[in-house]
């Protein structure tokens, strides 16, 4: 048996987004900006993925501009709204310890352009406090950035409550949603944030989009100069076919979304509760509750995370040992640093995050073989 557990890092996609992936590649072949008859069937997919979208967070279909996938849309975010903000004084900007890369390093190069940045700090919960943007906040800051959900521990941010807060300051607030859309309820409006990133292949979309939402009266400037494509903003001929999977994707996680959360939920606790009781000095990491319904952490005591997952892989069964994005790099996550926890939970920790493609027969087994694979690799590390 090999079963996937990694659906953080990314998903399968679904027969169907494949499917609409090819006849798009294989139909669908016009420019969406020619106005003959074979570029507006182009764009028509376009719409029709743009609607979906939209439906999908709650929001407007003009609201919704597509990108090459939640790292492009991040950027386009801070950067663009940096640049909007340039045009006055206000130059500072404050995100979360725990974000991913994307926005870190976004963040990082906003701040050799001038920028001044405040990273908040999680304690063991990883959750950011209300209390400590508050505290940070000032009439200098015009952007706040925090994730809806965290990408390694699953844990989902008071995001009404921060947008609020940075609203009341004048600032633009936008989050990074990649890790909560389809696994949760997003609803933008509710949210109250004012820019919101998601990306296809989290939702077993095609891998290469992904979108960028804008409240109509936040300003942007476009990062991605060219022609007039969507509405100004991303300049270069869209990903028809990659954009056309997207908004199948979209309905299809839509349609899912009551079924599927709860089914998943039950798999998660599964698995993380027989985890703890089978296996010796293991313990999650971050708050249980908020969390996405499909992801958890475990540190495990006395082995180290590189080489349990390389155990768990040759037994059958992909994980992780955090943000694919920063895979290959042998410092421990920055999330768990962040959070406060000792070196040792730090470097054994691994993530699990199931999907629709995962069955109980999965979990048992997985449950099964991991109490002996832990044990022999911790007497490996006793001699």
């Amino acid at each position: 048996m090999r079963a996937y557990f990694d659906h953080n890092a990314t998903t399968p996609p679904d027969p169907q987004v494949i499917e609409a992936v090819a006849r798009a590649l294989r139909d669908e072949f016009g420019n969406p900006s020619s106005v003959h008859h074979f570029g507006q069937r182009a764009k028509a997919l376009l719409d029709d993925a743009r609607s979906a979208v939209a439906e999908l967070i709650g929001a407007e279909p003009g609201e919704v501009v597509f990108t090459s996938g939640g790292t492009e849309a991040d950027n386009m975010a801070l950067r663009g709204a940096a640049e909007a903000a340039e045009i006055g004084a206000r130059r500072h900007i404050i995100t979360s310890s725990i974000e991913h890369e994307a926005i870190l390093n976004t963040v990082k190069a906003l701040t050799k352009r001038g920028w001044t940045s405040t990273l908040l700090h999680v304690d063991a919960s990883g959750i950011v406090a209300p209390a400590a943007l508050a505290a940070a906040m000032t009439r200098e800051t015009a952007i706040v950035s925090v994730m809806h959900a965290n990408n390694e521990i699953g844990t989902i941010q008071p995001i009404a409550d921060l947008a609020a807060i940075a609203h009341e300051f004048g600032a633009i607030f936008h989050t990074d949603a990649v890790q909560s859309v389809s696994k949760i309820p997003v609803d933008v409006r509710r949210l109250g944030v004012d820019l919101l990133t998601l990306s296809a292949h989290k939702f077993n979309g095609p891998k290469g989009t992904g979108a960028l939402w804008v409240r109509r009266s936040t300003r942007i400037v476009s990062t991605m100069t060219g022609g007039k494509h969507e509405r100004n903003r991303r300049g270069g001929t869209e990903n028809v076919a990659g954009i056309a999977g997207m908004g199948v994707a979209a309905r299809l996680a839509k349609q899912k979304l009551a079924t599927d959360a709860p089914r998943i939920a039950v798999l998660r606790d599964r698995l993380e509760q027989a985890i703890l009781a089978r296996v010796p000095g293991t313990a999650v990491n971050g708050a249980i509750d908020p969390r996405v319904p499909n992801t958890t952490n475990i540190s495990f005591e006395g082995v180290e995370a590189e080489s349990l997952l390389i155990a768990l892989d040759l037994e059958g069964y992909a994980v992780s040992t955090g943000s694919a994005c920063s895979s290959g790099t042998l410092e421990p996550s920055h999330v768990l640093r962040a959070m406060g926890l000792p070196s040792h939970r730090t470097q054994s920790s691994i993530r699990f995050s199931l999907g629709a493609g995962n069955t109980e027969e999965q979990v048992d087994s997985l449950i099964a073989k991991l109490p002996a694979v832990v044990s022999k690799l911790r007497t490996l590390v006793r001699r």
